[in-house]
């Protein structure tokens, strides 16, 4: 059987951190196999779930380069998951329960108070008809769960090894809500079963619904496919997300931060396992690499500064080519192949670009602090072709006939030249800037 993976995102906000890895991992996973990869947009959440958000997620994947081979929406697949029901209800594994939440709550609440799990006790498969005639007629509307066999669960996880769950500790899972509305438990095992997923590659978090969903798996068929489990994402210090790092989704990642799609990857596919992270413009070596074997059970640190260094050093390798199409996002239409190949091992994001751009081939006019100590640099300044050892040669000259050294030679010329005291490598700008438009800065002249 070939492999078919899915992610299955609910479409009630923007794809963040955990659910980028993850989709991740699951592409690389279907493309080493062979495979193929379902996106799955999960909104039987009617009242949260929205059309923005559902193209917001697939805006998002394309910009990374995740790709699917197929596509679905429960919400077109209703009919699917009422004849899941009708068959769970005529074999009795799926029961009605006419407790409120608040009665749930105090029967919780005594369990743990007793020291004791807090499993439903099951006390809606002993009622009476007259019982369920007068809850009816108090306009109670019964939820609906699965029926657990009282029997360990066990498989053998892609990242955890041989898993057990004592189904005894687990209360039956709710299905169906109060009004009616599905539960992802149920939904997401019929799909699986009708686009025949032979990987589920999940968050950790998801360990004890699999138990659950195993047996709803069974009761429905004999499709059951294999899981893998990943540990969640943490801060660098090992805790857990703060909100401000779980709210970094592609919009921060691109437009506020200037993060490439490929430094993304090169960083998040290859947290928690045993490679190295490097930095890679070509999506085809992870994949070559990739291994679900190399992935440690160890919760995996995200760390946003080793993202800006990996962002710097993917940027430092991509030709002309790959970039063109992220310079015109940024309306910096005017950038060309030699400008780039120029500038690109100076950069730490794209955005930086701009400073070059600007401050070697618009107008400016620079700051002149020492007018006569820039106009005999520019005396000094050698006639061109120049390489890129023009600029030490340079500063060496002037050196010797001023006396100068440290920032007192060259923080004038920056700023007559740039007019700011940080910005471009001044041997690299140099060339970029032309002899002409030098002598004119260092003469105080706009050019």
């Amino acid at each position: 059987m070939s492999v078919i993976v899915r992610i299955a995102p609910s479409p009630t906000g923007r794809l963040q951190l955990g659910n980028i890895r993850t989709a991740m991992i699951n592409w690389l996973y279907a493309h080493k196999h062979g495979g193929k990869f379902l996106l799955r947009i999960d909104d039987t959440d009617q009242e949260r779930s929205t059309k923005e958000s559902d193209q917001l997620i697939q805006d998002d994947l394309r910009w990374l380069g995740i790709s699917w081979d197929m596509f679905a929406r429960q919400s077109e697949r209703m009919h699917r998951y009422t004849e899941a029901i009708d068959k769970l209800k005529a074999e009795g594994r799926l029961y009605p329960c006419y407790e409120t939440e608040e009665e749930l709550g105090l029967k919780r609440k005594s369990l743990l108070g007793q020291g004791r799990p807090p499993v439903y006790d099951r006390a809606a498969l002993n009622l009476s008809v007259q019982d369920v005639e007068k809850f009816e007629a108090e306009g109670r509307k019964p939820h609906w769960r699965f029926l657990l066999k009282d029997e360990p669960v066990s498989w053998i996880d892609g990242v955890r090894g041989a898993v057990t769950i004592p189904v005894h500790d687990l209360s039956d899972p709710v299905l169906i809500r109060e009004d009616g509305t599905l539960l992802y438990t149920l939904a997401s095992c019929v799909d699986d079963i009708d686009f025949t997923i032979t990987d589920v590659i999940r968050g950790e978090d998801h360990v004890t619904n699999t138990a659950a969903q195993i047996q709803i798996f069974q009761a429905l068929g004999n499709h059951v496919p294999r899981f893998a489990h990943l540990p969640l994402l943490t801060d660098s210090e090992g805790q857990k997300l703060s909100k401000r790092f779980g709210s970094f989704g592609v919009g921060k990642l691109r437009d506020e931060m200037y993060i490439e799609p490929q430094a993304v990857w090169c960083h998040l596919s290859r947290l928690g396992t045993s490679d190295p992270i490097e930095a890679f413009t070509d999506i085809v070596q992870l994949v070559e690499s990739f291994d679900m074997g190399k992935m440690s059970r160890n919760p995996p640190k995200f760390d946003i500064e080793e993202l800006v260094r990996i962002n710097s050093r993917v940027l430092h390798q991509m030709s002309f080519g790959d970039i063109v199409k992220r310079l015109h996002e940024l309306d910096l239409h005017n950038i060309t192949e030699e400008f780039w190949l120029a500038v690109r091992s100076n950069l730490t994001n794209i955005s930086d670009v701009k400073d070059w751009w600007h401050v070697s081939k618009e107008v400016i006019a620079g700051q002149i602090s020492d007018p006569s100590f820039t106009a005999e640099a520019a005396a000094l300044l050698p006639l061109e072709p120049w390489t890129e050892r023009t600029w030490d040669e340079w500063m060496q000259v002037v050196k010797s006939r001023t006396g100068r050294k440290g920032k007192e030679l060259f923080m004038p010329l920056r700023l007559a030249l740039t007019g700011r005291e940080h910005g471009p490598e001044l041997k690299v700008l140099l060339q970029l800037l032309g002899r002409q438009r030098v002598v004119d800065r260092l003469n105080g002249k706009e050019a």
